[in-house]
């Protein structure tokens, strides 16, 4: 039985890393841009929810793209150049509107990465589906650490575009190391995207379990993304923190749910993915409340490594759970399930904007009542993992 430790396994990890690497220090990046533009909580959460917007609009064609092409290796490597010269032609960008639209135009190429790459790999490794997506998602996550690390050590210094531009390097270099990577991803017969596949996506989630698992997804992910979005904001302007302490508080925060993917993952692999959902949520929603305690700096901290790294640690698990609901056409299916959780998820954004331009605290209330709807919707999962390839 295949095992997720093949060079191509963590090469796929790498390349994770490095076309997040720029996205994720946007989550820095942004609150600098506010104080340079003179932005309000909502407009700042505009600005990231169009940039996730950008990368819903791409995640399901490209999955189902990915399903129907031979060469997938090669529309990997593409994703490099495109984010490398999206994120560095946003640089330039020369106001607030014009700065979102390049965002979400630059997000496009890394959003076309996750569901081709993920894909693969679920076809590759069918009886570890959740823990080769938590290796490769340990790539992603350390970038959700690097990234805002490197953006708040680098605005000590320079300013918020020169900050964006040197942070597109590590995927300027990834688009050369990953051209003998891209040779070995193996390639399938070439099809049409028919209309048939899109009958079939209908008819697999139109169901009541379906809908239910959609809604799931939304739930957790718009809690995950009004947290993302307005804890840097709040560390400084609530606690005064400096950019490049928030960048290391934010970054630290995420690093123990990138570290706990794997293993996460190979939990709800052998005990199912339902006790993982609701548990993870569950914590997640206690955090979230507890931090509109406003409690010392101290405590803040830790409960906010401890629901945000819950929400990222369960992401494997939750993704595993809807390739097994689908039970075919990995990619078409990651591909929606990225766009359902960046689309709507930008809505997380939008809300956590909208309700701490009143009072900024009340975004974290906003998180905890969306984990405990997830929570919820969790329960209705089945109650098994289900590892093995469908019929």
């Amino acid at each position: 039985m295949s095992q997720p430790s093949t060079p191509m396994l963590y090469g796929f990890s790498l390349g994770h890393f490095c076309n997040d690497f720029a996205p994720c220090a946007v989550w820095i990046i942004g609150p600098a841009v506010a104080l340079a533009m003179d932005l309000s909580p909502a407009q700042l959460g505009m600005l990231f929810a169009i940039h996730s917007a950008g990368s819903a609009l791409a995640f399901f064609p490209a999955g189902m793209v990915s399903d129907h092409i031979s060469d997938r290796g090669r529309l990997l490597l593409l994703t490099f150049v495109w984010v490398t010269v999206g994120y560095l032609v946003a640089s330039f960008a020369p106001n607030y509107w014009t700065l979102a639209i390049l965002l979400a135009v630059a997000g496009i190429g890394d959003a076309v990465w996750h569901p081709v790459a993920t894909g693969v790999l679920m076809q590759e490794f069918p009886n570890s589906r959740a823990k080769a997506l938590g290796i490769h998602a340990i790539g992603g996550s350390l970038s959700d650490v690097a990234g805002p690390l490197a953006a708040g050590f680098l605005l000590t210094y320079v300013d918020w575009q020169t900050t964006l531009q040197l942070c597109v390097i590590p995927t300027a270099i990834m688009a050369v190391a990953f051209i003998p990577i891209a040779a070995k991803v193996p390639k399938k017969t070439k099809s049409r995207i028919s209309r048939a596949d899109f009958v079939g996506i209908w008819q697999t989630w139109r169901t009541p379990a379906g809908m239910r698992f959609v809604m799931l997804i939304c739930c957790y992910n718009m809690a995950a993304i009004s947290l993302l979005s307005m804890i840097p904001l709040y560390l400084q302007t609530t606690y005064s923190l400096s950019i490049s302490m928030t960048g290391i508080v934010f970054s630290g925060m995420l690093l123990a749910g990138a570290l706990l993917q794997p293993f996460i993952g190979s939990v709800s692999d052998r005990i199912g993915r339902r006790p993982i959902t609701i548990a993870g949520n569950l914590i997640a929603a206690l955090g979230a409340a507890a931090m509109f305690l406003s409690p010392n700096l101290f405590v803040l901290i830790v409960v906010q490594v401890i629901a945000v790294g819950t929400l990222v640690a369960i992401r494997p698990a939750i993704l595993a759970a809807a390739v097994e609901h689908a039970g075919k056409k990995e990619s078409t299916t990651l591909g929606l399930a990225f766009s359902i959780m960046d689309g709507v998820g930008a809505l997380g954004a939008l809300l956590a904007g909208a309700v701490g331009s009143i009072q900024l605290d009340y975004a974290f209330l906003l998180a905890a009542g969306l984990s405990i709807i997830a929570v919820i919707l969790a329960l209705g999962l089945p109650r098994t993992a289900k590892a093995e390839v469908a019929a």
